[in-house]
């Protein structure tokens, strides 16, 4: 005997819903937008009748609102936009689609889709290019701002065993000479002219590092 496959029971809403676009974009100065198709897929192995709602019925005249898909098939709904005023521009409708299997009430699925009407396509467009380019300025300048603390732990000034060398050369230079037989300092601390021009040539070296930092 021939038995028919049963899917599993399925929980009101957790359908997934599968349609494209899903927004719509009607431009007030091209009359070919102010007609949009939405296709909705039925990808399952049983056949799925479908509802369509809006926030703004009064806006928008839907051909076929309800209707049937058979499995593994398409539909295509056809949406009209019927009140295309300056008032309208910007206004974001919503859609609702619902999904439910053809002997039960309650929908398996749901998905929304938003509409809005714009005053021109050339307008977008614009706004867009203008977008990016903020977007861009926008990235450079956070790339920029995330180096320069680096310069700065860089460029903090010189360290402690720089400035301690910089004082033992001076303190070299100061003392007095090998042969200098008035200085009161004692003849251990004199120093050869060889040694002096070590610390002042060390002196210079250190003098040259703090400049650039």
């Amino acid at each position: 005997m021939h038995q028919h496959k049963r899917h599993p029971e399925l929980v009101e809403g957790s359908l997934p819903v599968f349609v494209f676009p899903t927004e719509l974009i009607f431009y007030a100065d091209d009359q070919s937008t102010h007609k949009q198709v939405l296709t909705l897929y039925n990808p399952y192995e049983f056949a799925l009748k479908f509802k369509v709602l809006c926030t703004t019925p009064n806006k928008y005249v839907v051909v076929d609102a309800a209707g049937a898909v058979k499995p593994q098939c398409c539909v295509d709904i056809v949406i009209r936009h019927r009140d295309v005023r300056s008032c309208h521009y910007g206004v974001i409708d919503k859609f609702r689609l619902q999904v439910s299997e053809q002997s039960q009430r309650k929908a398996l699925g749901r998905k929304e889709v938003v509409a809005t009407l714009l005053p021109s396509a050339k307008e977008q467009q614009k706004e867009e290019e203008e977008k990016r380019i903020k977007e861009h300025l926008s990235e450079s300048l956070f790339f920029e701002q995330s180096f320069q603390p680096d310069n700065r732990t860089v460029s903090s000034g010189p360290s402690l065993l720089t400035v301690f060398l910089g004082v033992v050369c001076i303190a070299a230079l100061m003392l007095p000479t090998l042969g200098d037989v008035e200085s009161l300092v004692p003849l251990y601390l004199h120093l050869s002219v060889n040694q002096k021009l070590v610390a002042a040539y060390i002196l210079g070296l250190i003098t040259m590092a703090i400049l650039r930092t």
